[in-house]
């Protein structure tokens, strides 16, 4: 597949440190305000925000098929409606138009100061109205673990979790960018020893190491997009810490799922890296041999990405610590196969619909994506370097997620999404 974007001997003219997220082989998508001003489709290299719709206004994509009026929404939404090819075509223009020998904007001082802007300069908000958002249960490993302490260790793995990609449908309207803040949830538990519910603030709030893809319209209601068809309505990836309360979800799971425990709040990064971006870093996902999927569910070649997972917990105005490393290799289902699975019953699957993947484990310890498995339920505290301990996550805590590709000297990564956890709002019956 030739995506010019992609060449990893582009360099550009604007400065980019060696070990920046964001090459100009990157170029994700986003949206952003500078000060007081109207949201602004754009896109990121090194540490600039460079303003799509400025690009646009200034003729630079006149020549590409497609509906320009997409790139003045405040959502990328439209943008992702347009289709792959004018995601490519736009995406290996702003490249053309940044590589280091173009001169055309990066001559035109008066361009430059309208469409660049410092990254630090500029409020970055959610990428896409979230219309739907699903959560997947993807990986072995997790819920393997999950099972041993919650089941018989022998039987770990449900009669189902092998056959499909085990899903739930979340809450959208709680999902909030990098920077924002989540309160502890309220809820009713039954702490251990109890034969009556409690009701009071959560005290196994944890994070969930997870990615989530961002979907483009995918079918009409009552079709299904096909397993080989799927990543073609998958637009770009961006990193999700999926908060979990463990006392209130051990309590109401059963039988229908995840609720209160885990729509409180959902954080994502904001920059919306594509899926052309990180084609170079595919890689294979673990054999479905014994037992093999359905028909409707099997993949032939490389179907998974390697990207490199860490999780850092930062203590108010204290040092922090990374305590989990990760790899979305590990993942047993892909992105495709979750797609298909999703649309199979006909299923309707629009622009900006947000699937995490479910929490990223890997084969050893320091690799588990949640407190819950890290502290294996509370009973292996975490030491934090200022001498305290974590089994879960405490009121003030910060939970920093990254991400990112590497191979070959290039380097393809999310940024981060950033979180802290406040207290419970105060109840008053």
């Amino acid at each position: 597949m030739n995506i010019p974007a992609n060449n990893p001997s582009l360099k550009s003219w604007l400065e980019v440190a060696a070990n920046s997220d964001f090459p100009i082989q990157n170029i994700p998508f986003g949206v952003f305000s500078v000060e007081e001003d109207d949201l602004v489709i754009g896109t990121r290299i090194g540490d600039y925000a460079i303003s799509i719709t400025a690009l646009n206004d200034l003729g630079f994509f006149k020549d590409i098929d497609f509906d320009d009026n997409v790139l003045y929404d405040e959502t990328l939404n439209a943008f992702i409606s347009e289709g792959k090819e004018v995601w490519r075509a736009i995406r290996n223009r702003i490249s053309e138009i940044f590589e280091a020998n173009n001169p055309k904007l990066r001559d035109d001082a008066k361009a430059r100061e309208l469409t660049i802007f410092n990254v630090n300069e500029v409020n970055v908000e959610l990428p896409v109205f979230i219309g739907d958002y699903t959560d997947f249960y993807s990986s072995r490993e997790h819920a393997t673990n999950v099972g041993m302490m919650f089941r018989d260790p022998a039987n770990a793995l449900l009669p189902n979790w092998l056959h499909l990609p085990v899903g739930y449908h979340g809450r959208s309207s709680t999902i909030v960018p990098s920077g924002v803040p989540v309160n502890r949830p309220m809820g009713q538990s039954m702490p251990k020893g109890e034969t009556q519910p409690v009701f009071g603030p959560s005290k196994r709030v944890d994070f969930e190491l997870e990615t989530a893809f961002i979907t483009a319209d995918a079918n009409l209601m009552g079709d299904r997009v096909s397993v080989d068809d799927a990543e073609n309505h998958i637009f770009g990836m961006v990193l999700l810490n999926d908060w979990s309360a463990r006392d209130i979800q051990a309590w109401e799971y059963v039988p229908l799922g995840p609720f209160l425990a885990k729509n409180f709040g959902s954080s994502i990064s904001c920059w919306v890296v594509t899926m052309d971006a990180l084609e170079p870093f595919r890689c294979a996902s673990p054999s479905q041999e014994d037992p093999k999927p359905l028909p409707y569910l099997q993949q032939k070649g490389n179907h998974a990405f390697d990207i490199n997972l860490e999780v850092i917990i930062q203590p108010e105005d204290k040092e922090g610590k990374t305590v989990c490393k990760s790899n979305l290799k590990y993942m047993y289902w892909t992105m495709a196969q979750q797609l298909a699975h999703h649309t199979v019953n006909g299923c309707l699957v629009t622009s900006g619909d947000l699937m995490g993947s479910g929490t990223i484990s890997g084969p050893t310890k320091d690799s588990f994506g949640s407190m819950l498995e890290l502290s294996w339920g509370g009973q292996n505290p975490i030491d934090m370097p200022d001498g305290s301990t974590r089994t879960f996550i405490e009121d003030y805590d910060t939970v920093i997620m990254k991400g990112y590709c590497e191979k070959d000297g290039l380097r393809i990564g999310f940024g981060e999404v950033s979180s802290q956890l406040l207290p419970a709002v105060p109840f008053e019956n």
